[in-house]
């Protein structure tokens, strides 16, 4: 049933504010309120509470030059691309994207993790090794490995899937497995490659022989994918699109009546099986909303109505170039994506002039109950991203066991982790002090794929260049608002 323009203005008046605000986050301001063990712990100092008892104090530079954490917090190394390597020998893969946790046999914690490696193999030193049975196109150089945490600390490796590109955010399921995205939609013949790309891909962290013979689920559609999320309780995949010229689409996946989901389902479903929509917002004036960047104020809420794709396997004509102006929302970078409080929590890293409006950031919740997006965080443009307070490009995000939000950074100049507390103050948590440019013109790589174990203990996160996966403890507390 349609969500029509005047249905939503008229639940608009009636409940005066607007349909109810879902989910649990407000406003966000730009400025905060196993290899060896490398940890980095500051023995003996409290942990500082300058900001009004929120957050775990300033970061303190890390003398190893990798991580800068607050006092009483430390991180271990997990995987170094390069350097750790693989049960089958070969070196951990580099590009550390998305990342998720799953309880493993024996008090283990399994984590699958995604490898951004984009076009053939030969532009990459360590692109994911081509293990038999677990290819999809052997000229490309992504995929995802798993990694294994035992109780006493040692940790394996091995490939989950290989063969694919530009692995980017992806997102766990209900019933424990990884649905890995490809961010690049390149043909058959194209940048070398052999077989089509632009899908998504489901992974087993605890079965490996479910994983031979890589099976793209193309009923999701075939575009640059980002992130996927699963609704637990109607079945729905929503997933995120990063593209422009025009700008991406937020889509709705709706699995064909009288589908179980479960290990090993998707591969039983046909490549047009369910239905494909992209999202069509209107405000409580009843009005079209032609790109989610006109949203200037947290708490906006926008009513969404859904909208078939004509061709999802984009076989002529990109999916978010199949729809004209006035039939569908827009938004630039639509990133990470997380299911938490009865919805899917959307991140749009930024807008620039390609976009109605400019910003630096938004978290949007969407709440299928109520069919409605609610703009839970907005930074503002950042006019010094060099320097060092400041947050902006949030990419992948996670709900904290502790309240509130963690997101990664993905903008310009210092990377951050950072956390949103129910009210939208915020605190650091991290900072990348790993400078792979020069002394001259320092750079510092994107955050990614943040992701808490699954006892809430441990915060995992990675720097994507040159890819490291990163294990940080300490004491974690419940934010106030």
């Amino acid at each position: 049933m349609s969500l029509t323009r005047r249905d939503f203005a008229r639940k608009s008046a009636i409940t005066g504010a607007g349909v109810a605000l879902a989910g649990s986050v407000g406003a966000l301001a730009t400025a905060p309120g196993a290899l060896a063990s490398y940890d980095t712990d500051s023995a003996g100092e409290e942990p500082a509470d300058a900001s009004g008892g929120i957050g775990y104090g300033p970061l303190i530079p890390d003398p190893k030059g990798i991580l800068a954490l607050p006092a009483g917090f430390k991180y271990r190394i997990i995987t170094y691309s390069g350097k750790t390597k693989l049960e089958s020998g070969e070196f951990t893969p580099s590009n550390h994207d998305g990342t998720a946790t799953f309880d493993g046999p024996r008090g283990t914690t399994l984590l699958v993790n995604n490898h951004e490696l984009k076009g053939p193999r030969a532009n990459w030193k360590y692109p994911v090794p081509l293990t038999e049975g677990l290819v999809y196109d052997p000229a490309a150089s992504g995929g995802c490995t798993v990694v294994e945490v035992r109780p006493d600390g040692q940790v394996a490796e091995w490939v989950g899937i290989a063969g694919t590109s530009t692995n980017c955010a992806g997102g766990s399921t209900p019933w424990g497995t990884w649905l890995t995205c490809e961010e690049n939609s390149d043909r058959a013949g194209t940048n070398g490659m052999t077989k089509d790309h632009g899908y998504v891909f489901e992974v087993d962290p605890r079965d490996r022989r479910a994983n031979r013979d890589p099976k793209p689920l193309k009923f999701f559609g075939r575009y640059d994918h980002e992130a996927v999320v699963i609704d637990p309780r109607r079945g729905h995949a929503y997933l995120t699109e990063d593209d422009d010229e025009p700008n991406g689409l937020f889509y709705r996946w709706t699995p064909p009546k009288g589908f179980e989901h479960g290990r090993g389902r998707f591969r039983t479903l046909a490549d047009d099986a369910g239905v494909l929509q992209a999202p069509k917002c209107y405000n409580s004036g009843g009005k079209f909303v032609d790109d989610l960047s006109r949203a200037t104020k947290v708490g906006t809420v926008y009513g969404v109505d859904w909208v078939d794709v004509p061709d999802r396997d984009a076989r002529t004509v990109a999916v978010r170039k199949q729809f004209a102006d006035g039939e569908i929302t827009r938004a630039r970078k639509l990133e990470g994506m997380w299911w938490g409080d009865g919805g899917a929590y959307i991140v749009s890293s930024y807008a620039r002039e390609e976009s109605p409006v400019q910003h630096d950031g938004q978290v949007w919740f969407y709440d299928p109950k109520r069919r409605t997006l609610t703009l839970k965080v907005l930074l503002g443009v950042n006019p010094d991203p060099a320097k060092d307070g400041a947050f902006d490009g949030p990419d992948n995000i996670t709900v904290s066991p502790y309240g509130g939000l963690i997101l990664a950074e993905d903008g310009e100049g210092v990377s951050h982790l950072f956390g949103a507390t129910d009210s939208g103050r915020t605190y650091p948590i991290a900072r990348n002090d790993l400078n792979v440019g020069t002394e001259e013109e320092p750079e510092y790589s994107e955050f990614a794929g943040v992701t808490f174990s699954p006892d809430g203990r441990t915060l995992f996160a990675n720097i994507q260049d040159p890819g490291i996966l990163l294990a940080i403890t300490g004491p974690w507390k419940r934010q106030k608002r």
